[in-house]
């Protein structure tokens, strides 16, 4: 049996601990200093924007088909699984275009998704009022909607993952911050890497073949504990909950909207989304990030930005405002899914920016093809 011990048990590590919850041979624990869905995870809005995103090739473009494709069966497995509902919308994502030098990228991107087997519709203004009538199409020159894209709400799916990965023999310990690493286990060889044996909480010490570090923001001080830390920066993210009396346009059609980078996502019930990311300055660190009170007015005018391109919002009542900080990695890529460096058994699943949830399930499939490496 095969022992691996999973820390940060945010979408990414609990979509790791279902992944390999269904693998032959392997023992799952995952250890997490809060409860689950925490951190980053309560920091998102759960859209999924992979066929409307303009990554076309290469790791960003696979990581989101391959996304794309697990989630068309994840979500009904897990319902299955746990006989927990998770709310998602699969009635598509539409993108609000304003600037009509934009339209030959929407076209290029629309040509290459056809070839990729996928669709990618523009539609005229008026067809946008048609299908959307809650929308102003004042200043827009052209809706992009597809149809294959999909919102999920983040705690919903985390916990289910959760429930799932239990379901199938993975433990997990909550409540319990990882204090150290079991250096008597190091060990050195100039071709393989240093391997670590054990993590250890205040409480306990798990004993583990391989470790995956899935802690979001938590990464650094786990990494530099092991003398190779990664840099993951905050961003922040704010958003606020809405409702209205009556549902927005058309009943039977409610797809998220994003109109200069501003999601308008529905809940149900006349319940919506309204949210944003506003990124802090390159030079602050996280400390001084974790010590900075989001500030009101800068999600008023992210309200103001969405009553523009949807004026019915402005006749619904605030309900809740949040705001959460987005891992975000610095002087490479997101995310960061590697061995670290200098060890043989240790990986990293972390610094997914903005798409935590979006690439959870590409990441638990390729931490899985990682650790299927180590025999």
């Amino acid at each position: 049996m095969k022992h691996i011990t999973i820390i940060g048990c945010g979408v990414v590590g609990a979509a790791i601990a279902y992944e390999l919850s269904l693998c032959q041979g392997i023992q799952v624990t995952v250890v997490d200093q809060t409860a689950p869905a925490q951190g980053s995870t309560a920091a998102a809005l759960g859209v999924g924007m992979a066929v409307i995103s303009h990554k076309v090739k290469g790791r960003n473009w696979q990581l989101r088909e391959r996304s794309l494709k697990r989630y068309q069966t994840l979500i009904p497995e897990l319902e299955a699984l746990t006989g927990r509902e998770i709310q998602h919308n699969t009635h598509g994502i539409l993108s609000l275009c304003f600037a009509a030098e934009e339209l030959p990228r929407w076209r290029s991107l629309q040509a290459i998704r056809h070839k990729q087997g996928y669709e990618l519709e523009l539609w005229e203004p008026e067809q946008v009022g048609d299908r959307c009538p809650h929308l102003s199409t004042a200043g827009v020159v052209a809706g992009i909607y597809s149809s294959q894209d999909f919102q999920v709400n983040p705690t919903d799916l985390t916990l289910a993952l959760v429930a799932g990965a239990q379901a199938n023999g993975a433990e997990f310990h909550f409540g319990e911050p990882v204090v150290g690493f079991d250096e008597s286990d190091l060990e050195a060889s100039s071709q393989e890497g240093r391997r670590c044996g054990a993590v250890h909480t205040a409480n306990q010490s798990f004993a583990a073949d391989a470790i995956v570090i899935s802690a979001g923001l938590g990464s650094l001080p786990l990494t530099q504990a092991l003398y190779q830390p990664t840099d993951v920066g905050p961003v922040l993210g704010q958003a606020l909950r809405l409702h209205l009396d009556e549902p927005l346009g058309n009943f039977d059609f409610q797809p998220v909207v994003n109109g200069n980078d501003i999601h308008l996502v529905p809940l149900g019930d006349g319940d919506y989304w309204v949210g944003a990311t506003v990124e802090f300055p390159p030079d602050t660190g996280l400390d001084e990030a974790l010590a900075i009170k989001p500030e009101a007015e800068r999600l008023d005018e992210v309200l103001a930005s969405a009553i523009a391109y949807c004026p019915a919002l402005a006749t619904g009542k605030i309900t809740h405002r949040w705001s959460g900080l987005r891992p975000r990695p610095q002087g490479q890529a997101a995310p960061v899914i590697q061995s670290l460096t200098g060890y043989s058994n240790i990986w990293l699943a972390t610094g997914h920016y903005r798409n935590g949830v979006l690439l959870a399930p590409a990441t638990a499939l390729a931490i899985r093809d990682l650790l299927e490496q180590l025999g």
